[in-house]
Formats: C-alpha cells, structure tokens, sequence
C-alpha cells in the first residue's frame, strides 16, 4: 500500500518518518560498531539484551537524546534486524542457506530505508482508511488491496525516489487452487521472454530498451547540475523516477505471467538458468532487462502458495541439443539458427519449442512434443555452440562509519 502525503500531513508526516529512519538506522550502526570493536579486540560476542540495555543508556545522554523522539520498538526492532543479519550469515557460512555477505553499516544515502512498528506499537488503521503511527501521526493511504485479517506487523519503506509504502503482516488461510491436467515447460529466452512446451511464445517486452532515451535524457541533466546543489537532487529524483517507472513496469509483467501460469498449470518446470555468467557478456543489458531470476522466483513462491508443483532442471542439461521426438542428442546447435531436424529421425523442430518440451520432461512431466513444428526437411550444417565460465569476482562489502556511542 502507498502512503499518500497532501499538502496540509504531508511536510509533518514526511519530517516524523525521516525522523524514525535516521534513528533507526543510527541505532543499528552503533549496535553493530560495538559488536565489531569487541570482536576485534577479541571479546566474547555481545548479546542482544546487552545491546538493549545499551541502548536505554544512550538514551539518557546528550549526544543520543533524540532518540527518545521516536516510538522505542522502532529501535529494539532495528536491533532485531541486525540480530538476523548475523544469523543469515553465520548460517550461510554453514552451509544451512545461502552465503551472505556479513552485516554491513547503514548510510542515508541507500536506496531503501525502513521501520517496524509491531502491535505492542500501539499503531492502528482508523475508519477512515488511515494509517496512524506513533510519533507520526495519521497517514492517508492508497490501498491496493483489502486485507484478509488483522495485521500485526507493519513497515514502512521509503524507495529512492521519495515514495513510502506500508507492508503489512497478516495471517491468511492457505489457498489451494482447482486440480489441472496441464502441465507446462519453459525456456526463458530474450528475443521471446518465454516460450511454453505447448508452442505459444510470450514476446520479450524489453523495458529498459524501451525507456533508454527517457532515461539518457535524465542522467545528462543530472550530470550538468553542481554537485551539493538543490538542482542536482532534484534531477536526482528524476533519474530515480525514470528506473522507478521501468522496474515496476517489468515486475508487473512478471507477476501477471507469472500468476496465469501457475492458475493455469497443476506443474511448472524451468531451467536453472546461469544468471551471473551471461550478465558478464556483451548480453548484460538484455539478461538483467529481462529479469529471469525475479520471473523464477515468483513462480517457486507462487507454486507452494497455491498448491502447484515447481521443479527446476539444471543448467547443465542438453535441452537444445535432443530431439523431443526420438530422444538422440544430435549435438550442440548455434544460437543464430532457429530450427533444425533430428539427425536419426528427420524431425524438424523449432528450437527454442523443442528446449521447453525438454525442459518438461526432464523434470519428469508428462508432455507432448505436439508444440514442437515437425516437418521432413534438410540437416542445417552443425556448429559449436560457444561460451565462456568466467571464475566469479570476490564480493567485497563497502563498510561506513557511524557515530560511536554505544
């Protein structure tokens, strides 16, 4: 839901939630300063209730009476979250999630700020559709959805570009969707977003292509204006809006396709694709335009929300070199031709139909190759298909000072 500033709340409400991302984020710093002094000075690590003690300390001092201004579970909360930062990364240095980088220090200058307010907050949504938080007072809000229950938890975002928005917490009842015979493979691609192992071939909408003029103009005026000057945040915000406007664009096509896929399909398969390594390629803007890894995600959380199956088949697996007809791998075949025919069995397949047909069936569905064109028809001449495995660069954490009081 976004948060709507009129003129009259607006300048107030704007200045309270600022208010509350800065304490939020000082906090946080200084919570994760003193955890990393003690661990290069080799004490033991310091606890959260230590932590929150520290902080009802630094409260009552000069340098950090400000702090007071703001409802205190927006602070123990931040302390919560670098609580599971550490987690998140001492996990994944177990093995037991993915790999993380560890906790870094919070500048406001990121692109994303936000605070929690939980039900011990005291907040609460008025009859007349408003958002009221403590120490910030009542916000109007554009709902886009009602919601299903009584939310416990809400936080508040604010993006690059200025706009806030309310996330709530709400228990929901799991929905299961109608029982389907269909089930559906899927090559993602760039020329075609998605091509589905039953012929159809979803086009590539190409947002950031579409809008790179818009978007050059914007970065020019940004580059002629001083720096430190009120006209270069300006056309700062500009800039933002411009990406702003192409990113939610892309996500609002990703969840519509992704939504009518998973309604439409008892099982869903894509392959795992190498993400990384083709964003290293003179393809970068193409594959991150697209948005492959965002489309893939939504379509696993979506699957195991509605009651569908997901798989996802390795990289690695010969999609575009089997024929979905008789099974022979007939080789590597090059990007530039767009169909071929089965070597044993003189099927002539379209290529990126015969690599979702695969797709399916590699990950055990049960699908027809009928999508897949097949005609008799000359062997186009076989080349190599070429790529490379570039070894991954050291992630390397950009770290900033805070102040130190805790």
């Amino acid at each position: 839901m976004q948060v709507v500033n009129d003129m009259t709340t607006g300048t107030y409400i704007r200045m309270a939630l600022a208010r509350a991302f800065g304490c939020a984020r000082v906090v946080f710093n200084d919570a994760l300063r003193a955890r990393e002094t003690a661990r290069a000075a080799g004490l033991p690590f310091i606890p959260s209730g230590e932590l929150s003690k520290q902080l009802t300390a630094a409260k009552k001092t000069p340098e950090r009476a400000w702090l007071a201004e703001v409802s205190s579970v927006v602070l123990q909360q931040s302390l919560r979250d670098l609580d599971a930062a550490y987690k998140n990364f001492f996990d994944g240095l177990k093995g037991k999630r993915p790999k993380t980088g560890p906790p870094r220090f919070k500048s406001r200058k990121d692109t994303r700020q936000s605070v929690r307010f939980t039900a011990n907050a005291g907040w609460k949504i008025t009859a007349g559709g408003k958002l009221r938080l403590p120490k910030v007072g009542d916000m109007p809000v554009k709902w886009s959805r009602t919601l299903p229950s009584t939310p416990s938890t809400v936080t508040m975002i604010k993006d690059s570009t200025g706009r806030h928005f309310a996330s709530f917490v709400v228990e929901t009842e799991p929905e299961t969707l109608p029982a389907t015979d269909n089930v559906v493979g899927i090559d993602l691609g760039l020329t075609h977003f998605a091509i589905l192992s039953d012929g159809t071939k979803i086009d590539s909408p190409r947002f950031l292509r579409r809008a790179e003029k818009k978007l050059k103009k914007a970065q020019q005026d940004l580059s002629r204006k001083a720096k430190g000057s009120k006209n270069r945040a300006k056309a700062r915000i500009k800039v933002a809006q411009a990406h702003a406007r192409t990113a939610d664009a892309r996500r609002e096509f990703h969840h519509q396709l992704s939504t009518k896929l998973i309604r439409e399909n008892q099982a869903v398969a894509v392959e795992d694709m190498a993400v990384k390594g083709l964003a290293r390629t003179r393809m970068a803007k193409s594959v991150h335009d697209a948005g492959w890894s965002t489309f893939t995600t939504m379509l696993e959380y979506k699957a195991a929300l509605y009651g569908r199956a997901f798989h996802r088949i390795g990289r690695f697996e010969p999609t575009s070199q089997v024929c979905s007809q008789c099974g022979v791998k007939d080789g590597p075949k090059p990007l530039h031709i767009p169909e071929w025919t089965c070597s044993a069995c003189g099927a002539v397949l379209d290529r990126d139909i015969n690599a979702a047909v695969n797709v399916a069936k590699a990950a055990g569905l049960a699908v027809s190759a009928c999508g897949a064109r097949v005609r008799p028809g000359l062997i186009p001449a076989q080349r190599e298909e070429t790529g490379t495995h570039p070894k991954p660069k050291p992630v390397t954490t950009g770290r900033q000072a805070g102040i130190s009081v805790l």
